[in-house]
């Protein structure tokens, strides 16, 4: 099937008009992500981003629909009591840019969205509530950085997964600043332009170098990494549990777009690579043997055991910066302490 954004677009329509036949407590839907832009395909695949809101509780937060191999539907849940102080979302760092950032509304019951947009938007760029997302995922990649120096877990692969996500939440800290937050796949991808937005193009170079060291991968190298993380993908996708982002119709996802990057940005075809495959090798069980490729890698790298307290130190140093720019940014931008 050729893949279009008028294809998408139809897909989403369907979709919606499906779900809100099924339930009637259904009171919004809407579509934001990549589906939006001119060009949602990378490595020839996407997903379908739906947002849901309910007017009780929702059974799952998040579920994966397959519809082809180049395509699923990646929905997520919410209920409406989330939305009940639209004013407090002009401070989310990810539900507020995808409400303010005009989303294609599908089903909306009785003009929720209408009135919840207008709300979230309102002084939406004002500098205090920029600065108050960025913050707030600065925090998140600082307690991160803690969780790992001070109460730090006895398995290494989970103690990956953190130092991954306070490097994700770290980026995107300063990424705020002049958009939305990156989002998985195109995190490294589109972190370069925005540090660059800001004068401090440092800022991108020194996270891959936090993630990879100054380390340079061969062609036959990357294609025995991607065997192997899709070995260790398809073990933990096929266990009677997993993480939904590991769902099977994630797979050609996953390792198309982490193709088509290595062809012109192999850092930030290592950063999917990385990120999905320390998730993956973190769900299996502890004596499966897809680990022992994984920790090779770390090793290579600099993320095993013996070089991970030096990592930790890189880190806590490099979210300093990232904190001491956002400071800069707050008194260039005229925010004091008591605004934010």
């Amino acid at each position: 099937m050729r893949i279009t954004r008028d294809t998408l677009l139809r897909i989403a329509r369907e979709t919606a008009e499906q779900r809100a036949k099924i339930s009637r407590r259904l009171i919004c839907i809407y579509l934001v992500g990549s589906c939006l832009s001119e060009d949602p395909l990378l490595g020839g695949t996407t997903d379908i981003d739906l947002v849901i809101i309910h007017d009780s509780e929702p059974l799952e937060p998040r579920e994966m629909v397959r519809l082809s191999d180049e395509i699923h539907l990646d929905i997520s849940h919410y209920s409406e009591a989330l939305f009940r102080q639209p004013r407090q979302l002009r401070t989310h760092p990810w539900l507020g840019p995808f409400i303010y950032n005009k989303p294609l509304v599908l089903y909306d019951s009785r003009h929720w969205f209408d009135y919840i947009q207008a709300a979230t938007g309102a002084q939406f760029l004002q500098p205090e509530y920029v600065l108050a997302r960025a913050r707030a995922l600065a925090s998140l990649a600082r307690q991160e950085w803690s969780n790992l120096a001070f109460a730090p877990s006895s398995d290494h692969r989970r103690r990956v997964v953190g130092f991954l996500k306070a490097l994700e939440n770290a980026g995107n800290a300063f990424a705020v600043l002049t958009g939305p937050p990156l989002t998985e796949r195109r995190f490294l991808l589109e972190l370069p332009r925005r540090a660059a937005a800001l004068g401090r193009p440092q800022l991108s170079a020194s996270l891959s170098a936090l993630l990879a060291g100054e380390v340079e991968v061969s062609d036959d190298v990357w294609q025995s990494w991607m065997r192997h993380w899709d070995e260790a993908f398809q073990q933990v996708s096929s266990q009677e549990t997993f993480p939904t982002r590991l769902h099977p119709c994630r797979s050609a996802y996953y390792s198309r777009a982490a193709s088509a990057l290595w062809e012109g940005n192999p850092g930030a075809a290592f950063w999917v690579l990385m990120r999905i495959w320390t998730l993956s090798v973190a769900h299996v069980p502890a004596d499966s043997p897809v680990i022992l490729p994984w920790q090779e890698t770390c090793q290579m790298v600099g993320l095993d055991r013996n070089h991970f307290a030096s990592r930790l130190e890189a880190l806590d140093a490099y979210l300093d910066q990232v904190e001491e720019i956002l400071d800069a940014w707050g008194e260039n931008h005229g925010v004091t302490p008591f605004q934010e």
